[in-house]
């Protein structure tokens, strides 16, 4: 079962002390979505998460590419 975006943001600024400003707003958006087909103003969950993957490359580590991995999946589907 996937896991909400809702769920995966809040991991991900749990584990991600300073969060790069390019990736802040798709983070707080991903907090206001359940699937990658929710919409967050004119973008969809795919947008966003797109969005925050090509601005999360300074996040790094077991958890960062664990979660990564899981969004590129729920992408995938």
């Amino acid at each position: 079962m996937l896991r909400s975006l809702e769920t995966i943001a809040r991991e991900i600024r749990a584990d991600w002390k300073n969060v790069y400003f390019g990736a802040v707003p798709y983070l707080q958006a991903m907090r206001s979505l359940g699937s990658v087909d929710d919409e967050f103003g004119y973008d969809d969950g795919r947008s966003i998460i797109l969005y925050f993957l090509s601005n999360a490359s300074t996040w790094r580590g077991p958890t960062a590419k664990a979660i990564k991995a899981e969004l590129k999946s729920m992408l995938a589907r």
